[in-house]
């Protein structure tokens, strides 16, 4: 038999080279709403969603539009160019309606109105360590700006439930939370993961804990959910004032903004907080400890460099490493959805 070689192949050279093509229209597509009108009226020809939309386009270029959308999995087609109807995937008809509850746009408006164009400036943050986003051009820190302006903080706090969703309801369901009775999640946000802890495990009082700014979103979402029996919403910096005491404390999406320094002194602040057997809870696109596979939290931690310049993701390795110091006994990791984990370290 003879020995089969691998042949070079430029087909991923490609596929990643002009990975921004296909972002991008998948973001355009968001930007327009396309999936939330299909959503309403399903099977529109493109002519329809050419009028909808006011596009001025040949439609030849919208004929592409769409059928790169179909390509990509997002849309479904009957038919062909002028005989063509388009519908949502089941993916998008979940996920990307914004009168749906699932609703996760809001990180893809986020990528489309600011990183969409800071990231075309990585090569000059790799050789300044510098960020590159608003600072650059004299703006304020990114989180300075955001509490400042509602319509942005409103946009952060959407993109940032949206691309937790999955894994909020996944620890709510998965982590034991049977020898406990009190939950908090410093930089809570919006408050969603306290209230699918509330929701997913009846016998927990949970508490979401973010600046000022954000408190009356959290309320608002409390409401919605009418849980407000057993989840309240309180302000307060996590730098510049002790935690309050809980059972479990989780922070998403919260560790990676800060350098290392700072990822420890939050970490301390957690564990003076919880009671002997308590958690903390670290929920982030974990690194695998080789560094070979999670792509995505290699990617986010770039993303840190654009945005904070050192605040990075890291691996769990590295956690284990931070509880250690910070007098944790043990620790685990539970992988969540896609690419995310929570690291957990008991005291």
């Amino acid at each position: 038999m003879e020995k089969q070689t691998s042949q070079a192949s430029p087909a991923t050279i490609m596929q990643i080279g002009s990975g921004f093509w296909a972002s991008k229209i998948l973001l355009t597509a968001v930007q327009f709403e396309l999936f939330t009108h299909l959503a309403k009226r399903p099977n529109m020809s493109a002519s329809q969603i050419k009028s909808l939309l006011n596009l001025n386009c040949t439609d030849r270029h919208l004929y592409d539009f769409l059928d790169a959308l179909c390509a990509f999995g997002f849309l479904k087609r009957e038919g062909v160019l002028d005989t063509a109807v388009y519908a949502n995937s089941l993916d998008t008809e979940t996920f990307l309606d914004k009168a749906k509850p699932g609703y996760m746009g809001g990180i893809l408006e986020m990528f489309n109105d600011r990183l969409y164009g800071f990231w075309g400036n990585l090569g000059q943050g790799l050789q300044t360590g510098e960020a590159q986003n608003e600072v650059k051009d004299g703006g304020e820190p990114v989180f300075e700006a955001l509490y400042k302006s509602p319509e942005r903080l409103n946009g952060f706090v959407n993109a940032m439930t949206g691309i937790q969703m999955g894994n909020f309801i996944a620890l709510a369901n998965k982590f034991d939370f049977s020898k406990y009775k009190t939950f908090l999640d410093a930089g809570g946000s919006a408050g969603v993961l306290s209230l699918m802890v509330a929701k997913h495990q009846p016998h927990m009082t949970c508490t979401t804990m973010d600046l000022p700014a954000v408190e009356p979103i959290a309320n608002k979402t409390i409401q919605q959910f009418q849980l407000a029996d057993r989840v309240k919403a309180i302000n307060g910096d996590f730098f510049n004032e002790p935690l309050p005491k809980a059972d479990v404390i989780a922070m998403g999406n919260i560790l990676h903004d800060w350098n290392e320094d700072n990822k420890i002194k939050l970490m301390q602040k957690a564990y003076d907080a919880l009671p002997a057997g308590g958690a903390f809870i670290a929920i982030e696109a974990i690194i695998d400890d080789e560094r070979k596979q999670n792509a995505f939290g290699l990617m986010m931690s770039l993303n840190m460099l654009i945005e904070t310049a050192d605040g990075f993701d890291y691996t769990f390795a590295d956690f284990n490493r931070w509880a250690k110091q910070t007098g944790f006994k043990s620790t685990a990791i539970m992988p969540l959805t896609g690419p995310s984990s929570a690291a957990i370290a008991y005291k």
